[in-house]
């Protein structure tokens, strides 16, 4: 594992976060374009944080243009803390874009429904108007942001961690 990274003042560390993972609620403008429209808007939202892990920001399906978007047919996969996910595309069926949680564990169940895009799968994501940085690797979706120190999970050798 690389060092981890010390935290300046206004930043968090991802080491500090605790694991089973917490959820707790943001008023922080997140936003989220694809094909050059805003797909997602919202100052009301949750994120999880999880050691070694950036957040991952869940948006309510009322602040996302769900018309835009479909459930993946067959596609799960099972979080041991938050429960069965479903996964989200295009309508035309491009690309998995999102995934929620459509019946959370108990701890999880203020995200039911919210959908957590991969920042890497859209245009962008912004967090208070700053680019987010997308966690590395294809499986995690993380957002990082200038107040957000690692090292991350996520990329080669990191399976382990």
């Amino acid at each position: 594992m690389r060092k981890k990274i010390k935290p300046k003042k206004g930043q968090e560390s991802v080491w500090d976060y605790p694991r089973p993972p917490r959820l707790e609620s943001t008023n922080r403008h997140l936003k989220v374009i694809f094909s050059g429209k805003i797909l997602a808007e919202t100052n009301a939202a949750y994120r999880v944080l999880e050691t070694s892990h950036p957040p991952v920001y869940y948006i309510p399906p009322d602040a996302i243009q769900i018309n835009q978007l479909e459930k993946v047919g067959g596609q799960r996969s099972f979080c041991e803390f938050k429960g069965v996910a479903e996964y989200w595309q295009t309508r035309e069926g491009q690309q998995v874009l999102a995934w929620s949680y459509p019946n959370p564990t108990t701890t999880f169940k203020a995200i039911k429904n919210y959908l957590a895009f991969y920042p890497s799968r859209v245009e962008a994501c912004y967090v208070d108007g700053e680019l987010v940085v997308a966690q590395e690797g294809d499986f995690y979706g993380g957002w990082i942001t200038k107040d957000i120190v690692g090292p991350f999970k996520g990329g080669l050798g990191t399976w382990g961690w």
